[in-house]
């Protein structure tokens, strides 16, 4: 059971990581309390009553009384983050309790243990704004759409932006091969097939393969093709949480987990070629993918077919215009290395990518 007495509790101030406070004398409690900050990933701070170094109190990004300690903790100063936690399902008293401490949340448990993970979870991770969310997808096949999902996630962390590639395309040969990183050791997409509840956004990314200043997850070379939607979920809002951006590489086809994608997407780009027969196929991958995504954008890739530009590719899909993608040679050296998708700097697919960055972010005030 968990409840709300007045007001929400803060988000740790500026994002910044801190430690929770554990107020009790209950043994019980404290085993059950331990067991939750470890699950989340916190190393609380535990005191049986109001700490007495000075600030102890008042700087705790969250507070965790029990409710042996309620009467211990009355003349603390009042804050916000302040969670009674008890055991007894049937104590009517608890409620009164909570109003005296100044409580925001009243918690039972165990019925409340997955909130109180997850509560404990930001603390430990910081919680500041959401990385701003990009999807790419293909108006059809060969469109381009992985060129660009890469080139903007390796602009984006050549930027100075904590940044995350997502391979969503489980059929589309793996994006650490195009970033030329298919032997780095990290994790890849079977590895979070069994993720439910919460994913910590620091352990995900530390555990992912880093390529080009950026982190990626991508499909191994194996038989797995499809994680569960609920596991998707699970990881894309662990990445996210991380702030910076994040960039995701979709298919063309729409499943339940492609759905979890889409839902956590603030802005996507439909790529395509200036050919009729590109925009007729886009036209359908839009209407399925505009039924999730509200803001969808149409990136434009040449060469153009006659009586087609940009803008006339636009109006034709009744989709704002993004842009023109322009294509960039010289991706595959003579050596057989690979320079990655908008790896120079001054290379014009870059150039596209850093305008598109500057305008989004500056949309999404978060510049």
């Amino acid at each position: 059971m968990t409840g709300v007495v007045t007001h929400d509790p803060p988000p740790a101030a500026g994002g910044r990581q801190g430690r929770p406070l554990i107020v009790t004398e209950d043994a019980a409690l404290l085993d059950d309390l331990l067991r939750l900050c470890a699950a989340a990933g916190a190393t609380p701070e535990v005191h049986h009553s109001v700490p007495a170094q000075r600030g102890g109190w008042e700087s705790a990004p969250l507070v965790l009384v029990g409710d042996d300690a309620a009467r211990r903790v009355r003349g603390a100063v009042r804050r916000r983050g302040v969670v009674l936690v008890g055991h007894d399902q049937d104590d009517s008293g608890v409620w009164r309790r909570a109003v005296e401490i100044g409580a925001d949340h009243v918690l039972v448990l165990p019925d409340g243990e997955q909130w109180l993970v997850d509560r404990i979870a930001d603390v430990a991770e910081g919680v500041g704004r959401p990385a701003l969310t990009v999807g790419v997808v293909g108006g059809r096949g060969g469109a381009g759409a992985s060129t660009l999902a890469c080139a903007l996630a390796v602009t984006s962390a050549r930027e100075g932006l904590r940044t995350l590639l997502v391979d969503a395309d489980p059929l589309g040969g793996g994006l650490d091969v195009l970033l030329g990183g298919e032997t780095v050791e990290g994790l890849r997409w079977p590895a979070f097939a069994a993720s439910r509840g919460r994913v910590g956004g620091g352990a995900l990314e530390e555990s992912l393969p880093a390529l080009h200043q950026l982190r990626v997850l991508s499909w191994d070379r194996g038989d797995c093709v499809a994680v569960p939607p609920q596991a998707v979920r699970a990881v894309l809002a662990a990445a996210r949480r991380r702030g910076g951006t994040v960039v995701v590489d979709l298919p063309r086809r729409i499943d339940d987990g492609v759905a979890e994608v889409l839902a956590q997407l603030d802005v996507g780009l439909l790529v395509v070629p200036a050919e009729l027969r590109a925009v007729a196929a886009a036209g359908r991958v839009a209407s399925a993918v505009g039924m999730v995504l509200r803001d969808l954008r149409v990136a434009v890739r040449g060469p153009y077919a006659h009586g087609l530009d940009d803008r006339e590719v636009s109006r034709l899909l009744g989709l704002p215009l993004a842009g023109e993608v322009p294509i960039e040679s010289g991706l595959l050296r003579p050596d057989g290395g690979k320079a990655p998708p908008g790896g120079s700097a001054r290379g014009p697919l870059a150039r596209f990518c850093k305008e598109f960055w500057e305008r989004a972010l500056t949309e999404a005030g978060a510049v």
